[in-house]
Parts: C-alpha cells; structure tokens; sequence
C-alpha cells in the first residue's frame, strides 16, 4: 500500500470520527422539536367527546381528553424549545426579530396551557360528579378553549412564522424558497384567523384548515431540513 493511499485512509477515519459541529447539533435539536410540535395533530380526534353538549353528564372515561392535554402541553414546550434553541444564531441576523421570535412562541404556548387548563377544569368538574349542575359551566369553557385556540394556534403561528421566515430568509440558513413558504403561508393564516373572528367561516370548516396549509408546510419542511442537512453556510454561520 503506497503513501497517498495510507493517507487517504487515515482521512477517512479521522472525518468518520470527527464530532458533531455546536451548529449542526443546534440545528438537529431544533428540527427535532419543529416535528414535535406536530404531535398534537390527534387532539382533533381525541377532543370530540368534550365538545358534545353533554359531556359532563355523560358516561365513559375521560383519559382521550387528558391524552390531548399532555400532548398539547408537548407541544407548548416544544414550541419554547424552538425559538430559544435558534436564538443564539438567529441573533447574528436581527437580535429584535429573534427577541421577538422567543417572546411570540412564549406566548403561543401559553395561551396553549390555558386552552388545556379549561379543557382540564370540565374533567375535573366531570370526576367530582357535578353533573347537570354544571352543564352551563362546561359549554363555557369549551367556548373559552375554541376562542383561545384560535389565538394562540391561529393568529400566534403566523406571527411566529413571519418572524422566522424573514430572519432565514435574509440569512440564507435554509433555502430562500422554504423560508418563502413561512412568509407567504402566514398571509392566509392571518386571514383565516380573521374570517373565524367575524364568523365568516366556521372554525372546524375545511375553509380554516387550508388557511393554516402552508404554515404547517413550511414548519415539517423546516424541521426535516435541520435534522436531514442542517444550516448552509453563510456569514451567520461564519460568524458563528
């Protein structure tokens, strides 16, 4: 075996062992939890026994409506995780708009733990025996879950994603087209949001799921493309 290929061997090996980059770690993590985020997708099924009228009097188990609590609570911490895991590269590019990223996802998941804890409280409510009694009380509070779903699952998601997009957008962290789909797709979201407000459309219409299309599009495409390739280079990077 000749130098040339004693060295390229030890080449091999020595890139095979080569640790993880900071940066390529931080990408994964934050594709990782972009895809967490996706786990409460079942809690369209799991709450349909809440929102029938007389849930609380009704028989059966409550453990599919906690299963949808845990799952969105998941999801709130993932949703944290997020912006506070690209924060210190996101930074590089606009210190503001990445402030304004970690403080929007805080706020998005915490209207997301009020939503659970109303949903919560009519379980409670159901265990203790209440029944009919507080049937009214129940109603109320699933119409308080619907009112801040929408706020903080509707209207928050578009904010956070034009944030995001145009942050990528400008350092070229990502592709420039998948940061487009996070502009573009928040100006239907916007507006779907404001239709369900004014009642123009029904909040479970198939006219409210297409409106939050692209945005869901933009938010699996972001997180398999951190998990798959990680950031491209680019002077954030460099400066990283």
């Amino acid at each position: 075996m000749n130098t040339y290929q004693n060295v390229a061997i030890v080449t091999e090996i020595s890139t095979a062992k080569r640790p993880m980059t900071s940066l390529r770690k931080r990408s994964l993590v934050a594709g990782v939890l972009y895809l967490l985020t996706f786990v409460s997708i079942p809690t369209l099924a799991l709450y349909v026994p809440v929102h029938s009228t007389n849930y609380i009097t009704g028989p059966g188990p409550d453990t599919v409506v906690i299963i949808g609590g845990i799952l969105e609570i998941i999801v709130a911490l993932a949703g944290i995780g997020t912006a506070v895991v690209l924060f210190p590269v996101l930074r590089k590019q606009n210190e503001s708009a990445s402030l304004g990223l970690v403080a929007a996802r805080i706020l998005e998941s915490g209207t997301i733990f009020v939503g659970v804890a109303f949903l919560l409280s009519i379980v409670t409510l159901r265990q203790s025996g209440s029944g009919a009694d507080a049937l009214v009380t129940s109603h109320a509070l699933v119409a308080l879950y619907d009112r801040i779903f929408l706020l903080g699952q509707s209207f928050m998601p578009a904010i956070c994603d034009l944030l995001l997009g145009f942050m990528l957008y400008r350092s070229r962290l990502v592709p420039r087209s998948l940061s487009l789909i996070g502009i573009v797709g928040a100006v239907p979201l916007l507006a779907g949001y404001i239709a369900m407000l004014f009642g123009i459309i029904g909040q479970h219409s198939p006219l409210a799921g297409l409106s939050a299309l692209l945005v869901a599009l933009f938010e699996f495409s972001l997180g398999t493309w951190l998990v798959v390739k990680g950031f491209k280079p680019s002077p954030v990077t460099s400066a990283s």
